[in-house]
């Protein structure tokens, strides 16, 4: 089992940058495929990004594509999010998850979640 702890959420505004982390603990994540969910007040969980276990591989929402980008360190067994140019459509939960499958992954179904971190982008 892994165990997933968020952090680098907070309060910026419109334009700015955040990195947030994602440490896992428990087993190596490269042994997983890690992405990115976020959740906004009254909205459902959608999907951010993901990278695969070389990190190679990864995929974004076309709402975050060009401006956030994952990436992992599999010898700190950390992945993380960097998040450019954000938006106020960009506040939400932010959620780390893993799974040996990255199709689990890209289809929202992990076995793996972390506890969440708040980021909040203010206009």
């Amino acid at each position: 089992q892994v165990q997933l702890v968020e952090s680098g959420g907070g309060l910026v505004q419109a334009g700015d940058s955040l990195r947030l982390s994602c440490a896992a603990s428990g087993r190596p994540i490269s042994m997983y495929a890690m992405g990115w969910f976020r959740q906004a007040p009254g909205a459902e969980r959608e999907f951010v990004a993901a990278i695969g276990w070389g990190g190679g591989a990864t995929s974004y929402a076309d709402s975050v594509k060009g401006r956030f980008t994952i990436f992992r360190d599999n010898a700190k067994n950390t992945v993380y999010l960097q998040m450019n140019s954000l938006k106020s459509g960009d506040t939400a939960v932010y959620y780390c998850a893993a799974d040996d499958s990255r199709s689990s992954v890209l289809a929202g179904t992990p076995e793996y979640w972390g506890q969440g971190t708040q980021v909040t982008v203010s206009s």
